[in-house]
């Protein structure tokens, strides 16, 4: 999908090559909205990888308290 984006290509052209793989809509192509979605998130991680890096830290020991007996 980034090799196709970065060659030029839509976000149009390149959906019906997409295939959800699991789930409720497995087999069938994801909408726009959640390509875009993805894209987004990649960005963001490209950009900030200290801040999603900190965010998972952060997730995992509030995971670790949830688990642990009070």
């Amino acid at each position: 999908m980034l090799r196709r984006r970065a060659n030029g290509e839509s976000v149009e052209q390149i959906r019906p090559d997409l295939i959800i793989p699991t789930g409720k809509r497995k087999g069938q192509n994801p909408g726009l909205a959640s390509i875009y979605r993805a894209l987004a998130e990649h960005e963001k991680r490209q950009a900030y990888p200290e801040a999603v890096n900190t965010a998972h830290a952060d997730f995992a020991t509030l995971k670790q308290r949830d688990r642990s007996p009070v």
